[in-house]
């Protein structure tokens, strides 16, 4: 029985690249069920393609393989892997970073690398740009449909040997919680915090509470101020701040019915940190 497929990339919509992802992988089995994640993970941009992984695998059912290039690193040494999470899923992908939040919160339960050139789609011929299509598609079509199990693919690697980006835990101190902004709840530009809502509430706090939020840059503060813990955006004003608890259930900064990020100039990864204490 096929698996879903589901895809990740930072090609976007606007050529062909992602309709040849498809065209490949119905030609391996006209039956597999296909579906996108993204394709609008910013050029190159690793973390975040690590990061929706984790933002969206939970919600989907065991079996599935999930294909994520962001590859900028197509053709030089890095490996091409197969992983088993824990909650026995399949993810195909350029051993760069892109596993990091799946290590880490999800669990990976084991790890293969394989042959690039000996598992190549046979069309591809002297191309060695788009393993995309060539490589990740081709072999996720085989491992959805059955055509490849598995067990028996490629080569079983350590899973400590997979590549991890640095990741800065949250931490309480005192009377606050402080942890970085790891990515933008992007078409609403709500910052997404790696604070989760277990160490938040460890300041005891209660909803319509006042708490100050202070956000830096490295060691420049781009933003201070306070704002209410809230539900929800309805329960605040539009134009006004509020903390929330996102769909990650943790802690989220948003303004209602405006951008966080465009208002501040506000940006993401381990250079972004905030912290968090009762008003």
């Amino acid at each position: 029985m096929s698996r879903a497929l589901v895809f990740q990339t930072d090609f976007g919509l606007a050529d062909g690249a992602v309709c040849a992802m498809y065209g490949v992988a119905n030609s391996v089995d006209q039956k597999l069920k296909i579906y996108d994640l993204t394709h609008d993970i910013p050029q190159y941009n690793i973390w975040e393609a690590s990061y929706r992984l984790r933002q969206t695998i939970d919600y989907w059912p065991e079996g599935t393989v999930f294909v994520s290039v962001v590859d900028p690193g197509v053709g030089s040494t890095r490996r091409s892997v197969i992983v088993r999470t824990r909650r026995n899923q399949y993810i195909i992908t350029p051993d760069n970073g892109t596993l990091t939040h799946i290590k880490r919160i999800e669990g990976i339960e084991s790890a293969h690398t394989f042959d690039e050139r000996a598992n190549k789609l046979p069309t591809a011929g002297e191309s060695f740009t788009f393993f995309g299509r060539d490589i990740y598609a081709f072999n996720g079509a085989k491992l959805a449909s059955g055509i490849i199990d598995y067990d028996d693919f490629g080569e079983s690697v350590s899973v400590d040997s997979l590549v991890e980006l640095p990741i800065i835990p949250s931490y309480r101190e005192g009377g606050q919680v402080i942890g970085t902004i790891d990515v933008l709840d992007v078409r609403f530009g709500n910052l997404w915090t790696n604070i989760d809502h277990h160490l938040f509430h460890e300041l005891n706090v209660s909803r319509s509470d006042r708490l100050t939020i202070k956000i830096k840059n490295d060691t420049r503060t781009v933003y201070k101020n306070t704002m209410i813990f809230a539900r929800s955006f309805a329960e605040v004003a539009i134009g006004e701040p509020l903390l929330y608890i996102n769909s990650l259930e943790n802690v989220g900064i948003a303004i209602n019915q405006g951008s966080f990020a465009k208002a501040y100039s506000i940006g993401t990864g381990t250079n972004w940190h905030i912290s968090i204490d009762k008003a």
